[in-house]
Formats: C-alpha cells, sequence, structure tokens
C-alpha cells in the first residue's frame, strides 16, 4: 500500500484531473440527500435526480414520508429500480426518524446505521456533504480505484474505509471519496482508460501491467500474397 505520503500527493493530482468533485446528487438538506442516496443503489444518479422533485414535493420531510402510502411511494421511485424494496426502506428510515430523533436526521454514525436501508455509506455520504462530519463513502468506483492504485488492499468496503481514513487526514475523506468516484465513473473504469489517467505512473495495477489499455486496440494489418504486410491505414 501507498504511504500516506504517497496516499496525498495522488488524491492531489486526482482533484487536479477532477476539480471540485462532489457528490451529483441533487439535495436542499440532509433529510433530502439521505432519502436519495438510499434510491442511488443499483442506478444511476441522474435516474434518482429525475426522480426526487416530485417525491420532496409530496414528501417534505420524514414525518411525511413515514405514513406515506407504499403504493403511491413506489410509483414516484419506479424509475430508480428496485422500487418495492426502496420504498419499504424510506418509509422504514422515515418513521425510525420520527420515533428516535425527532424526524430529523442525526449527525452520528451509529444512529445513521441503525435506521432501515441505512448503510455506512450512506451514512458517510450524508455526515460528509450535508452534516459537516467528517465521512468516507466507499462505493464499487472506490473499491476499484483504491485497490487498483494501491491506495488500499482489500474488497471490503469497511475494511478500505479504514485503510483509507489510516493515511488520509479527516477534513480530506468526503472530497477523496468524490474524487476517486469520478475518477471510477470517467477513467478507470472496470475497462480502464489509463491513457487518460494523471496517476497511472503512480498506480500499481498499471505498473504491473495488469491495467495497460491503449485507448482502441490495434487493428490487425492486411496481408498480401505471401504474407506481405500492407501499410496500416491513418484513420483511428
Amino acid at each position: 500500500m501507498k504511504t500516506a505520503t504517497e496516499a496525498r500527493a495522488i488524491l492531489r493530482k486526482l482533484a487536479g484531473q477532477h476539480p471540485n468533485a462532489n457528490t451529483e446528487l441533487h439535495y436542499s438538506n440532509p433529510f433530502e440527500l439521505l432519502v436519495a442516496t438510499i434510491l442511488s443503489a443499483q442506478t444511476t444518479d441522474v435516474g434518482v435526480n429525475e426522480a426526487t422533485p416530485a417525491l420532496f414535493a409530496r414528501f417534505p420531510d420524514a414525518v411525511a414520508l413515514a405514513a406515506a402510502d407504499p403504493p403511491e411511494l413506489e410509483r414516484l421511485v419506479r424509475k430508480t429500480g428496485f422500487f418495492r424494496q426502496k420504498a419499504r426502506a424510506l418509509i422504514g428510515m422515515a418513521q425510525g426518524l420520527v420515533s428516535r430523533h425527532g424526524g430529523q436526521v442525526p449527525a452520528a454514525m451509529n444512529d445513521l446505521i441503525e435506521l432501515p436501508g441505512v448503510g455506512r455509506k450512506t451514512a458517510n455520504v450524508v455526515l460528509g456533504h450535508a452534516l459537516g462530519v467528517p465521512g468516507l463513502p466507499v462505493d464499487r468506483h472506490v473499491l476499484r480505484v483504491a485497490n487498483r492504485i494501491g491506495l488500499a488492499q482489500s474488497e471490503d468496503p469497511e475494511v478500505v474505509e479504514q485503510q483509507l481514513g489510516g493515511i488520509l487526514p479527516a477534513h480530506n475523506w468526503t472530497v477523496a471519496s468524490d474524487t476517486l468516484i469520478l475518477h471510477g465513473r470517467r477513467v478507470c473504469k472496470p475497462k480502464p482508460m489509463c491513457d487518460r489517467c494523471a496517476v497511472r505512473d503512480e498506480c500499481d495495477d498499471h505498473r504491473r501491467g495488469a491495467g495497460l489499455h491503449p485507448a482502441a486496440p490495434a487493428r490487425p494489418r492486411a496481408t498480401t500474397r505471401r504474407g506481405a504486410r500492407q501499410p496500416r491505414s491513418s484513420k483511428t
């Protein structure tokens, strides 16, 4: 794994490649971000942002959502996928907020993860972006990018959260996560575009050769009789 000094230098380079990294979910308060993050499971932020305006207009706070009619809520969140499970989780979460926290989103990890549908990733998103508490969300992008670069060595999100938290200052946790997420979405995809990566020279995976994927595979050269090669086309 990288040292703390190496990790911070790498994150600075990635921040230069993805300036002003932030969550792409739309929200105006901690409750809305909590709802949006629960809905973001197994779907895109774009899809969530399309669904939430009507959802928040109908259920603007935990009290309203706690009393939601399940079929109505399912219709509002249908486009995010797994709508029945998500509707149940949202109602349970809202009921937990009302019964345990006066309808307000608590600013503590232990309180958040006790709510239905809320795991550490969701809690960290809300803590770091909406409540001013250091949070380090680890999703599939963070897992992939951190392991490839050498910032972490585990496929367990909680272990990776601990590893990254141990080498990065707490005040940088949230922006570091946002930066790694954007890098995973834009560059370090399942099939990485290493030619576009600002830290490929520092990347363990790239150094091993496993991450070397050209932007486009080279076309095999056409052959003439007796195997003579023709010049490769200049078109790409």
